[in-house]
């Protein structure tokens, strides 16, 4: 039996890995083992369920034990104050590769953002590979992580994919989610794949749909085998018409409303 640890499993993307990731996975080879800070409900067939604090490394250290794969989710999905994003995003992140390493985990998956990149105008096409532009701290955080999976792969062997998640919404909500937009089943499946794919190495790939309008390469897709089953063109007509002035900045960058330099996200909004 194959164990995964979903790390931030009580958010948005990990609420939508609990429900679809068995999907494309074998069936009854494999458990989840879920984590998060919040409440986690009551565990279903095949799930395991503990609290773990991505700040508190002995707890992260402790949820690891007897982990084959990792899907680091855990984190603030947004921008906030940089002593926050150091503390939760960037050292949580210290503290699963490390745990990870420790506990002879042979590969993480984790949740990056286009907010790595957000700068590009949206004209571009970004490939993995092009210099990181990030729009924020969150953009930052997600940067060191993958900067921090290069280094654990290079140094342990550690494998490492790191997914840009681009918009994940249950569908598109305005004219950028055309070329932004992930799918609950799209994002299941790239992660599902993310972790099992064999001999990726280190690998980074965009985290969208088979959005006809996408700024995002998918170079990556075809080593994970990933084929997204949905394109965000399908509610074209229903959104195209949603989208701010197509003279501020927020309309030309691909980070959106995190390029604003008044932006701050949750900051003075939450502890």
């Amino acid at each position: 039996m194959t164990t995964i640890l979903i790390t931030g499993a009580a958010g948005e993307v990990g609420s939508a890995l609990r429900q679809h990731l068995r999907d494309f996975l074998p069936a009854g080879e494999y458990t989840l083992r879920l984590s998060d800070n919040r409440d986690l409900g009551e565990a279903a067939p095949g799930e395991e369920l503990v609290q773990a604090d991505l700040t508190d490394f002995e707890q992260v250290r402790a949820a690891m034990d007897g982990v084959n794969a990792v899907i680091h989710l855990g984190g603030i999905a947004n921008e906030h104050t940089y002593e926050r994003i150091r503390d939760v995003n960037i050292d949580g992140t210290y503290h699963v590769l490390e745990a990870a390493q420790q506990a002879g985990v042979r590969r993480v998956a984790f949740a990056s953002s286009i907010h790595t990149v957000g700068f590009y105008p949206r004209s571009e096409v970004i490939s993995p590979d092009v210099p990181v532009r990030p729009d924020t701290y969150y953009g930052v955080s997600k940067v060191l992580g993958e900067a921090l999976g290069r280094m654990y792969f290079d140094r342990y062997g550690l494998e490492f994919v790191s997914v840009r998640i681009c918009s994940f919404q249950p569908q598109p909500k305005d004219a950028r989610h055309l070329s932004t937009w992930l799918s609950p089943r799209d994002a299941a499946q790239l992660f599902a794949r993310a972790v099992t794919a064999p001999d990726v190495g280190y690998l980074v790939v965009a985290g969208i749909s088979g959005n006809t309008r996408r700024w995002m390469s998918p170079e990556g897709w075809d080593v994970l085998g990933y084929v997204p089953q949905d394109d965000a063109e399908a509610y074209a007509a229903e959104v195209e018409h949603l989208h701010g002035d197509p003279s501020d900045i927020t309309e030309q960058r691909q980070g959106g409303i995190f390029v604003d330099s008044h932006y701050t996200g949750l900051a003075g909004k939450e502890g």
